[in-house]
């Protein structure tokens, strides 16, 4: 009957060693590189999961804030919410990233990222242009920081288009007012985009309105005074 016991207790002490190892192999486990978690992070980037790899993305930068990996991880980041059109975090990302590194090799494609994300939320001319003016001036951002660039080439390209669709807005706005014959007001919208949008496609245009609105202003005036008599 002892040997029975003492045979019991040697096996529950083998099984809870057995634990005991299992446990310490898991405390042991050494925990992933920066360069690991970056790479499982692209990965998923690369496979179009950008969610999941936002995620994984800010995972490098908690567990490895002072590793060159989370600074690629940040930039990454902020990409991947650019992708999923989530643009107020890509935005916020990104603004982030050239604060604490504005000598970043990165740092031009970060403020280029920025422009993006403003550009690409550009209503249409019926709507408010305030996110049109937050694109030309991170637009004209990116120009004046790096000139040289490929980035700087295209944002004067979208500068010139973003330049044009506000110059559209100011339109729709005088022939609004023309259509209502309210011509102080449309003179004044298209005498503002001959002289403050002058290199846009609109300016032949606001001329054509501009003589349109001073004679049918004249021809009621004259309407008027003859209506009133000698």
């Amino acid at each position: 009957m002892k040997k029975i016991k003492i045979l019991s207790i040697l096996v529950c002490l083998a099984a809870l060693a057995a634990c005991g190892s299992k446990d310490d192999d898991k405390a042991v486990k050494p925990p992933e590189s920066a360069e690991q978690l970056y790479n499982e992070a692209r990965d998923k980037f690369d496979a179009h999961e950008y969610k999941e790899s936002i995620k994984e993305f800010e995972e490098v930068e908690r567990q490895h804030p002072s590793s060159p990996w989370a600074t690629n991880a940040q930039v990454m980041s902020g990409y991947a919410s650019y992708e999923v059109e989530d643009y107020d975090a890509a935005i916020a990302t990104f603004e982030r990233f050239v604060k604490i590194y504005p000598g970043n090799e990165s740092a031009p494609y970060a403020y280029y990222l920025i422009a993006l994300c403003y550009y690409e939320q550009i209503n249409d001319v019926g709507r408010d242009q305030k996110i049109t003016e937050q694109a030309m001036q991170a637009l004209r951002e990116v120009i004046r920081r790096f000139p040289d660039t490929e980035y700087a080439r295209d944002a004067r390209v979208k500068l010139d288009l973003t330049t044009d669709h506000l110059a559209g807005k100011e339109m729709e706005i005088g022939r609004y007012y023309l259509r209502h014959e309210d011509y102080i007001s449309a003179i004044n919208r298209f005498r503002f985009v001959v002289e403050n949008y002058q290199t846009t496609s609109h300016v032949p245009e606001a001329l054509h309105r501009l003589v349109e609105c001073y004679l049918r202003r004249q021809g009621r005036g004259d309407a008027l005074r003859r209506r009133a008599g000698p």
